[in-house]
């Protein structure tokens, strides 16, 4: 069947905090199809077992990086399936154990900092088993990676809860830390300055409200942006298309199920 498939699985307890998405997918499509991905407070990690996907103008079978605070063109133009999940910064800090300032904005092959993975992924045959085997392995690999400082912690949960609204300052100032060590401390282990980051977040809220229907103005107002052209360029930058060229969008029609 032409489309979309996706099958996804709850991460256990242990996961939850690194991994917001762990799911299977497939995708066959009659013609390339060519899709931009916009900038999320997360990174991604795909291992695919068809053919090579299009991503920022290279090939990847299996890549990932860190986050990016602009959005990625991918394309799509043969057969293609894989293992999909989404990190926290701090789960993609534990799990890669380099500073994510070296992966900010980058695009690297899966096999770079997770040797082999694919390859035991790719020997499972049943979607089940293989989201069961990744869970497996990511559990194993964030909770022996490297401890996150509890400050920085705390600092991004603030910035979630603000919905982006809350600067720099205000968090230095909180943690009594300088804002030039609150700084290098974001860029190691989020990958993003404390700026660019509620940058990133205030524009997912955003890009969420209006996708879902709200009126354009009204998710500016309400995500703090000063005015229409300020909401236009962060759009431009992080999704590749303006606020009214988005609302209103109809939802991808994925076939979605759930995997204990």
């Amino acid at each position: 069947m032409d489309g979309l498939t996706v099958v996804e699985r709850v991460p256990g307890p242990a996961l939850r905090p690194y991994v917001t998405v762990l799911c299977a997918y497939r995708e066959r499509y009659a013609r390339p199809v060519t899709r931009l991905e916009a900038a999320m407070p997360g990174a991604v990690l795909i291992f695919g077992f068809g053919a090579p996907m299009e991503v920022g103008g290279a090939r990847f079978t299996s890549f990932t990086g860190g986050l990016s605070d602009r959005y990625t063109a991918t394309r799509v133009s043969a057969p293609t399936e894989g293992v999909e999940a989404i990190l926290t910064p701090f789960g993609a800090r534990r799990l890669y154990g380099v500073p994510m300032r070296e992966l900010t904005n980058l695009i690297v092959p899966a096999g770079d900092l997770l040797a082999g993975w694919a390859e035991r992924l790719g020997q499972a045959e049943r979607w089940a088993d293989r989201l069961a085997l990744a869970e497996a392995m990511l559990t194993e690999r964030i909770l022996d990676g490297p401890d996150v400082r509890r400050e920085v912690d705390w600092a991004w949960a603030r910035l979630l809860e603000s919905g982006g609204a809350l600067g720099a300052g205000a968090l230095a100032a909180e943690l009594g830390w300088s804002h030039r060590h609150l700084v290098a401390r974001f860029h190691d282990e989020v990958g993003l300055a404390p700026k660019a980051a509620a940058r990133v977040i205030r524009f997912g809220r955003a890009y969420a409200m209006v996708r879902s229907g709200v009126p354009i103005a009204r998710a500016a107002a309400a995500c703090g942006y000063y005015d229409q052209a300020h909401m236009n360029r962060d759009f431009r930058l992080m999704c590749g298309e303006t606020p009214g060229q988005i609302f209103p969008r109809p939802q991808a029609g994925a076939a979605a199920d759930s995997v204990a």
